[in-house]
């Protein structure tokens, strides 16, 4: 972990905007972080991590769905060894999952979004057991698919970490954490991939904040509005009351093991993890993926079919989605963002990767997310594309 932040002088316009995003306590704070052909070229960060407490180097924030590309990347390494098909049905590897109709959906259809097991509301009888990873694993497996899925994809907004971790704990026999740990903090060197973070982590953790809404209007309530419009109709069932929120009232989420939306990292961890997909597998010396795995994961097919849970098309592929630089969604870019703000990407035709994480959710009109990780994506992409592919990485110290 570096002691003090850097920037490559070529990447100064991102480190700029970056710094003008934090100010006062009230704007909080976050960190970015940047790969070039594997090498980290920025790694930076400011603001507040809590009302008297500065963000720091170590400082780490729950980044809500950015945690499904780091579940899809546990399962990829996997596959690498040969111990998944994507093409093979879950049921293969976890065999309590055939019920209600479920024996031909496949590895890759989980990935998809297309399982059609989207629902988590009214799923358990007590809400409180929607954090207990077994009792959801138990009824997802016991469910009946939504019959949607075989028109389109329909987000699995909370299930996807669920169905995901199972399959990869069936696989190896060992409980998710300590396979992700295994997998991604190892080989990479970085231990900060958390999915329910430890007590003696916790004093890492921003404060997250404010509440969710768009206008100021909560969001549980607004959900509740969005059942009523045919294109959003499956969007209440995705998600329950005072989930997005839980968060800022409790410590309970940080109990939880949920990677569909309660990782917990930080801007380099994530940077890192993306550099390897961006550069052919490889981040430092360090081989993460098998360049056909890499490769495969970069050449997402283009759908451009409407999600039945979001209403528009997400673009989703091996467990990833296409990602917003500046004002467009790229095919050549790919990761996943979280609600709030935060997430990460990778551009392999550029060799490049970028994180952003942050404890001020959205904007003044909207707390669900905003601009700021497209923004600083475009900078990067730019400078990127300036650079000679053979140009040696120079690191300034930023004060």
């Amino acid at each position: 972990m570096p002691s003090a932040m850097f920037v490559d002088d070529r990447f100064i316009g991102v480190a700029a905007k970056f710094f003008a995003l934090f100010g006062p306590p009230r704007k909080g704070g976050g960190a970015v972080a940047v790969y070039l052909h594997g090498e980290p070229v920025v790694d930076i960060w400011a603001g507040f991590a809590a009302p008297g407490r500065r963000w720091q180097e170590d400082t780490m924030a729950m980044a809500y769905s950015t945690g499904k590309g780091v579940a899809a990347t546990v399962l990829h390494r996997l596959a690498d060894r040969g111990l998944i098909d994507y093409d093979a049905p879950v049921a293969d590897y976890w065999p309590e999952f055939a019920a209600n109709g479920k024996a031909g959906i496949t590895v890759r259809d989980v990935l998809r979004h297309r399982a059609g097991l989207q629902q988590i509301r009214g799923l358990l009888p007590d809400e409180a057991d929607l954090l207990d990873h077994d009792a959801v694993a138990a009824a997802l497996a016991a469910s009946a698919p939504d019959p949607l899925r075989y028109k389109a994809s329909g987000y699995h907004a909370i299930t996807f970490g669920t169905l995901v971790a199972e399959i990869c704990r069936r696989v190896t026999g060992r409980d998710f954490r300590d396979v992700v740990r295994q997998e991604l903090a190892v080989p990479l060197g970085d231990n900060d991939f958390w999915f329910g973070v430890p007590v003696h982590e916790r004093g890492r953790l921003a404060k997250l904040g404010p509440r969710m809404s768009v206008a100021k209007l909560p969001v549980d309530g607004l959900l509740g509005i969005a059942a009523a419009v045919p294109p959003l109709r499956s969007l209440r069932g995705v998600l329950y009351d005072g989930m997005l929120n839980s968060a800022q009232v409790s410590d309970t989420v940080y109990d939880a093991m949920m990677p569909g939306w309660n990782g917990v990292f930080t801007a380099r961890s994530l940077a890192r993890m993306y550099g390897a997909i961006a550069n052919d597998g490889l981040v430092g010396t360090q081989r993460l993926l098998k360049s056909d795995t890499a490769a495969r994961i970069a050449e997402m097919p283009f759908n451009s079919k409407y999600d039945y849970v979001l209403g528009g098309p997400p673009n989703h592929s091996l467990g990833y989605h296409r990602a917003i630089v500046g004002t467009h969604i790229r095919r050549d870019a790919l990761g996943h963002f979280g609600i709030g703000g935060s997430g990460a990407m990778a551009m392999p035709r550029l060799g490049l990767s970028i994180a952003f994480v942050t404890n001020h959710l959205g904007n003044m009109v909207s707390t669900l997310g905003d601009a700021r990780l497209p923004v600083l994506a475009a900078l990067a992409a730019r400078a990127a594309r300036e650079l000679p592919e053979s140009e040696s990485v120079r690191s300034a110290a930023a004060s």
